[in-house]
């Protein structure tokens, strides 16, 4: 792996090389670097059209975004395939579901909170409850999406999606995994939920870097605590890691991109280890990858827990980088957090 420097402060990243000193900013050194950044819905749009091409069972659905989610070139080349529902987002899944039945693998695609809360029940109904083999594709999830305010930051939806039996639920951390995350989907049979963001956002994972659903992706090694992370969150987690590195805190860093089902025995084995945990996420504090890890530990290993979430409130306007701080969701919170849960646990 890498080295690079780069501002804890300021989210201003800065590319291999280039190192400025600024009085008013502290930089630290990452284990994980990066060439660009990119929204990982392109990883999606990228993933579709390669298995596309692979597989003609594959079809695309679209409720009237088909552009926000990187639809664009799978209805280019398989128009036949794609299928463009309108503002019908209910619609679109039974759809989805129905076309199942004669053997095609549906990928619907809209923003996460019209793929999750809008349409539960068709979900819950028609594919869930009678396992139909349908990929739900979300973009936009999360307070990342920006500007587009509390109505479309849907922050509930891992945790309305992991509890409906069968589910797969994916959120992957950048657009090399996005991409990845789509074309297992490709081979995975079964009702599952992919979650990405709008944002442009580092693209550090290698693009040949193996993808296994239900695995989690050890990629720091450490000691002192363990910090389970998902979505944009780990490289939030990344940059933490180093700033904690300073203070003599050897975290581990361990992307839990699928969060069901969940990696039990990767969790335990760093558990066992560290003693204590911090969980990072892009969601509700309540239902998520937080709740997912609680009860591991409930059942298995009791150790001093700490959670970098939202806290029980919605989404409002703003700038990624400005929401993520606001609340509390950037790295001095994770810093912050692991320095809660290492002092518990002495």
């Amino acid at each position: 792996m890498f080295t690079d420097y780069y501002p804890l402060t300021n989210f201003n990243l800065k590319k291999r090389g280039v190192i400025l000193v600024v009085s008013t900013t502290t930089y630290i050194m990452t284990k994980f670097t990066f060439t660009e950044k990119k929204d990982t819905r392109s990883g999606f749009g990228a993933g579709l059209l390669e298995l596309g091409r692979k597989n003609p069972n594959v079809v695309g659905l679209c409720a009237d975004l088909t552009g926000s989610l990187k639809m664009d070139a799978f209805k280019k080349e398989f128009p036949e395939r794609f299928f463009q529902v309108g503002i019908a987002e209910a619609n679109m899944m039974g759809l989805a579901a129905g076309m199942t039945i004669g053997g095609k693998i549906p990928f619907t695609g809209t923003f996460a909170n019209f793929s999750t809360g809008r349409v539960y029940d068709q979900i819950r109904q028609s594919i869930a409850y009678s396992h139909k083999n349908v990929k739900i594709c979300a973009s936009h999830a999360g307070v990342t999406l920006g500007e587009d305010g509390a109505t479309h930051q849907i922050l509930e939806d891992i945790g309305m999606m992991k509890m409906l039996p069968g589910m797969t639920v994916i959120v992957p951390c950048d657009h090399n995994q996005t991409k990845a995350a789509t074309l297992a989907l490709g081979d995975h049979h079964g009702p599952a939920y992919l979650r990405f963001g709008r944002p442009s956002w580092p693209i550090f994972m290698a693009a040949d870097r193996p993808f296994t659903i239900g695995k989690a992706d050890k990629l720091i090694d450490g000691t002192d605590v363990s910090i389970f992370a998902c979505g944009h969150m780990v490289w939030q987690a990344i940059e933490a890691e180093a700033a904690l590195a300073e203070k003599g805190i050897r975290a581990e860093i361990i992307n839990i991109h699928t969060i069901k089902p969940l990696d039990v025995e990767a969790v335990l084995e760093s558990v066992q280890k560290t003693k204590c945990v911090v969980t990072c996420e892009e969601h509700q504090i309540n239902g998520g990858l937080g709740d997912s890890i609680a009860q591991v530990l409930g059942r298995h290993f009791p150790v001093p827990l700490e959670m970098v979430a939202v806290n029980d409130s919605f989404g409002e306007s703003g700038t990624p980088t400005q929401l993520l701080k606001k609340y509390g969701l950037s790295p001095e919170n994770i810093v912050s957090a692991a320095e809660r849960v290492v002092a518990r646990k002495k």
